[in-house]
């Protein structure tokens, strides 16, 4: 049976010692995480010596998702994501869905195949253009994998195990930041890929995003999910609300993003039309 405590116990010996080695495995998260960012700077520096544009809105949205990714990595969230649900929610928004939006809109793939010499380029294009990839970046595969996570993350025994397995723990947090990349790569992305679903089937599978995340978010409210962990009906609730809203405002920016890339899609179709036919049409 849960205890009625909303915050995990930091006096147990045991529990301090677990969550120390979370809060590792986090570091090891955000030492990669850094040294990523780094390296996009260099490639941005580079490209811009050769005489090369580089979008400026592309790295500014690229150093927020890092940023927000290391938000959510370092001290003191890293530990307050283990030790209270609310927090632990906090770090799921961020990690897994507004930080992954920001570093796809950072067009890392397109800064990288620019920095590759021809014959390395042609080996990443033809891997982004193989077959795993391709199922990977279908829409519905992508949605299963962000929406599907969550809930079996948070309706099953998965994150009461998680909260005493350190290696299950970094495993989750890796799944909800590739998942949350593809899932935006997928619905929004500029990177070079496979061919995707036209846009029409890409809101209709943001749109069920948008449903199944507000839905689970309401199943963990009415229900009490997760269950089996040491916090409280109050603090069950008060991440529920947490998961609804910051779901709601990363999906809109989303969709934002996707919407600006229908707009320009169109944009640059009527400019190949001729004068006289547009004012015709």
């Amino acid at each position: 049976m849960p205890s009625h405590h909303t915050h995990l116990p930091s006096s147990d010996p045991l529990h301090a010692h677990a969550v120390g080695a979370h809060v590792a495995g986090m570091d090891v998260l955000s030492v990669l995480a850094g040294i990523v960012l780094a390296l996009y700077f260099v490639g941005v520096v580079r490209r811009l010596r050769r005489g090369a544009p580089w979008s400026v809105f592309r790295s500014t949205s690229f150093a927020f998702g890092m940023g927000l990714v290391l938000a959510a990595l370092t001290p003191p969230l890293a530990m307050l994501g283990h030790t209270d649900l609310r927090m632990h929610m906090v770090q799921h928004l961020l990690l897994g869905m507004l930080g992954p939006l920001g570093i796809v809109l950072g067009a890392p793939v397109t800064l990288a195949l620019s920095q590759l010499a021809a014959p390395s380029a042609r080996r990443v294009v033809r891997v982004l253009h193989s077959r795993p990839v391709r199922l990977l970046a279908h829409p519905v595969t992508a949605l299963v994998l962000n929406i599907g996570g969550m809930a079996a993350l948070y309706t099953t025994p998965l994150f009461a195990r998680m909260l005493h397995d350190p290696a299950l723990h970094f495993a989750v947090h890796v799944h909800f930041l590739v998942a949350g990349c593809v899932f935006s790569w997928a619905i929004a992305g500029t990177d070079p890929g496979p061919a995707r679903p036209g846009y029409t089937h890409r809101i209709v599978a943001l749109f069920v995003a948008i449903a199944a995340h507000a839905t689970l978010a309401k199943v963990m409210f009415a229900y009490g999910f997760p269950r089996d962990t040491p916090f409280d009906a109050e603090a069950t609730q008060d991440a529920a609300k947490l998961m609804y809203y910051g779901g709601d405002l990363s999906e809109l920016v989303l969709a934002i993003a996707l919407f600006t890339r229908v707009h320009a899609k169109r944009a640059r179709a009527m400019a190949k039309v001729p004068a006289h036919v547009a004012r015709a049409g």
